[in-house]
């Protein structure tokens, strides 16, 4: 609810006089500028004279649709993270598993990916993709396969067509970050098969995660020695040897070559998995 504050004089402006007649010209005049209370922002001057956010919201002829704003921008962001917790809140152990979208069904990173879902399903744990294509598809369709729950956070992109036909639990996000934190929240850990960009900024930040204590007992396992040992040498042999990072940041990455090695560090590191209790204790 807003409030509009104006200064004592009708005018707006409050006056100290130092003539004696009334032929003598005010010299101090002081003006108080306008004041004007939206919540808990202030709002002074030319700022003051902007339209309430009651105008915005019942005027139908208002050029500034409610739905182009910030406010409801967040409102929606809110909706996104309601929408995440309440479909995932009863998943269970699970493991994230990152890699490209671009990985063709004849790639071995394919198949791989397609053992690497099947293997974690089969140690008692969900698997939870981005929900596109490539390998994302192929560690659903593992789990699926498997018997187990295939999970994935789809994100609005323009190249991208939506969900794979392996998820079975699905959640659509418009903003990476509030994908990102369904990602982390729900995951014991993360296995990261050969990927771009997308696969990258996964991974990093997983790591900075790990790094800055925000997660704890979180695994990040690289599957692909030949894919991914060039980027871990220019991170020991760029970054540590400039100081950049430290030497016990190198232990965050664990690097394999097999879906069988890298479920089991995953089984390992994040604990035998439990069965959500759904009784409502």
């Amino acid at each position: 609810m807003s409030s509009y504050q104006r200064s004592p004089a009708d005018d707006g402006a409050t006056s100290q006089q130092t003539g004696t007649g009334p032929g003598d010209h005010d010299t101090t005049a002081t003006v108080t500028p306008p004041i004007r209370r939206k919540g808990s922002v202030v709002l002074r001057r030319s700022q003051a004279g902007a339209p309430q956010s009651d105008n915005i919201l019942l005027d139908s002829d208002s050029a500034n649709g409610f739905t182009h704003t910030d406010p409801w921008r967040v409102l929606r962001i809110q909706s996104e993270f309601v929408e995440g917790f309440g479909a995932l809140a009863e998943l269970g152990p699970a493991i994230s598993v990152f890699g490209s979208a671009r990985t063709p069904r004849q790639s071995p990173y394919y198949a791989m990916g397609e053992e690497v879902g099947r293997r974690l399903v089969g140690a008692g744990f969900a698997v939870i993709t981005g929900g596109g294509p490539g390998t994302m598809e192929a560690a659903n369709k593992g789990a699926c396969e498997g018997g187990g729950i295939s999970v994935g956070l789809g994100i609005e992109l323009p190249f991208e067509a939506g969900m794979n036909e392996w998820v079975d639990l699905g959640v659509n996000f418009r903003y990476f970050f509030a994908r990102k934190t369904m990602f982390v929240k729900y995951a014991s850990g993360f296995v990261v098969l050969p990927g771009g960009f997308g696969t990258l900024d996964e991974l990093f930040e997983a790591m900075t995660l790990v790094q800055t204590r925000k997660v704890t007992s979180f695994p990040i396992v690289l599957v692909g020695i030949d894919y991914w040992k060039p980027l871990l040498a220019w991170i020991e042999g760029t970054l540590l040897a400039e100081g950049t990072i430290s030497a016990t940041d190198l232990d965050l990455l664990q690097l394999v070559d097999t879906a069988e090695d890298a479920v089991r560090i995953m089984a390992d590191s994040a604990g035998p998995p439990t069965t959500p209790d759904h009784s409502g204790r």
